[in-house]
């Protein structure tokens, strides 16, 4: 792999290109190279995550100082789903440069969403330990800020829940549920997973710094998959 390439393309001159290359590295693929002396992208998914909360959380407030906080979580739910994570990762190119095993590397639905989301969490993970917070946060800015237009044009990001439920109740007659999945880390870093459900039917699912966070993700997930199949 030409990492050099890819860092071209990311705008970044790693100072130590190997943070670079273990945030393509899925842990997948050390189960089938065990001697390859790599080390995987969970940690550097985890750090990434946290400083894209950061920067966006900043960006959002300083941007906004008349929106509430609810409306300010909206934004940011619709700015750092996975959906939207994963367009961006894909429009630059990240997917010719995962390291994944043999059957990670077929599939090419939900999976593969959440494995380039989480590979552009890594990377800014990895700028963020090579240059530090500001390049990191320019990085996002100039990968992620891009997004808020469209989002705030469309009005996507104002209740997503209410206005899914709207759309659902009118369509088939039916009140969307929300079950948590999943809660890991410590309390002071909590992160959901959240299904969204259409009777017994698992739609999507969406995750957040809180259960109201993961819920309004999944629904604006949902919203957005709507407004581009009726294109």
């Amino acid at each position: 792999m030409n990492y050099k390439k890819i860092a071209e393309k990311l705008g970044v001159d790693f100072n130590d290109e190997s943070l670079l290359k273990q945030a393509f590295t899925h842990r997948s693929y050390l189960n089938e190279n065990r001697g390859s002396n790599l080390q995987h992208n969970e940690r550097l998914e985890f750090l990434g995550d946290a400083v894209m909360e950061l920067a966006t959380t900043d960006y959002l407030y300083r941007s906004f100082p008349n929106k509430t906080e609810g409306d300010l979580t909206a934004l940011r739910a619709s700015l750092v789903n996975t959906q939207t994570i994963s367009n961006v990762a894909n429009e630059l190119g990240l997917n010719e440069y995962l390291l994944l095993s043999k059957g990670e590397a077929k599939d090419r639905g939900r999976a593969r969403q959440y494995i380039l989301a989480n590979t552009f969490e890594s990377i800014i993970g990895a700028i963020y330990l090579d240059q530090g917070y500001e390049r990191a946060k320019l990085f996002i800015y100039q990968n992620l800020m891009s997004r808020l237009e469209e989002i705030l044009t469309q009005g996507s990001w104002i209740d997503a829940k209410s206005k899914l439920q709207e759309i659902v109740q009118e369509k088939l007659g039916i009140t969307p549920t929300y079950k948590t999945i999943k809660e890991e880390g410590p309390d002071h870093d909590k992160k959901f997973t959240v299904a969204l459900f259409y009777g017994e039917k698992e739609i999507n699912i969406g995750q957040g710094k809180s259960k109201q966070e993961a819920e309004q993700s999944v629904a604006q997930k949902v919203l957005l998959e709507e407004a581009a199949s009726s294109k």
